[in-house]
């Protein structure tokens, strides 16, 4: 009977075993010459909020998620602004969130080159903690203009089994969601969201991460429907 006391208050003192990562979450940031101060301001405190709200917290702490963000313009000009951060707590959610709303803008003149920036994004998530889902997040105003092939960092991407999702800002008549759909996202799942307009991006973005984080318990119906319906 002492024997087994002495287990069980072992086992009730023992600290718990540290959970495992479910989540590698790389957030990049286009902040290319087409956007300006304005929205800049308008992408980044659109981002914080998000990462701010109920749904996304609880999640990214469920799955004690790891996240980082990269700002990325032309060739050659891609900047980690958030090293890969544990968010296991709202106090960490919180930290990460203030991190996002404050960090300065490494360049405002640039082309866009989407390649560059998804190889520099392959590169990154080699560096991540070794989560069971990594899922890269591409937001972008633009085409790709600059730099290697698209094709060249997508396939690379989901050779590295990562899943990479987009958000787009439609600012004039070019298809730059059927773009995004073509040649940048990837993976089991993978999707765009569009904004039409920056003035849209703070809801866009909020219903991306939600997507992108929550786990989805049940298949039905109300995953058939346009995310926009069901938010």
């Amino acid at each position: 009977m002492r024997f087994l006391s002495v287990l069980a208050a072992g086992l009730f003192f023992a600290p718990a075993m540290a959970r495992a990562c479910d989540l590698a979450l790389l957030l990049t940031v286009d902040v290319s010459g087409s956007i300006d101060a304005k929205e800049y301001s308008v992408q980044m405190d659109g981002l914080a909020a998000a990462l701010r709200d109920g749904i996304v917290v609880e999640a990214l702490i469920d799955q004690r998620a790891s996240v980082s963000l990269m700002q990325w313009t032309g060739e050659g000009r891609q900047h980690v602004s958030v090293p890969w951060t544990e968010v296991a707590s709202a106090e960490q959610a919180e930290a990460l969130a203030i991190a996002v709303e404050e960090m300065p803008r490494q360049w405002s003149q640039y082309s866009t080159a989407i390649g560059d920036a998804l190889l520099a994004s392959a590169e990154l998530i080699e560096t991540a903690p070794n989560c069971k889902r990594k899922v890269v997040d591409v937001s972008g105003d633009g085409i790709s203009n600059e730099g290697p092939l698209v094709e060249y960092g997508r396939k690379r991407l989901a050779g590295q089994g990562v899943t990479v999702n987009a958000v787009v800002i439609e600012t004039d008549d070019t298809d730059l969601t059927g773009y995004f759909w073509e040649n940048v996202i990837t993976g089991p799942g993978a999707f765009v969201v569009t904004a039409a307009g920056f003035e849209e991006y703070p809801l866009r973005i909020r219903q991306k991460l939600i997507r992108e984080v929550a786990k989805q318990v049940a298949e039905g119906p109300e995953m058939g429907r346009p995310l926009s319906d069901r938010m």
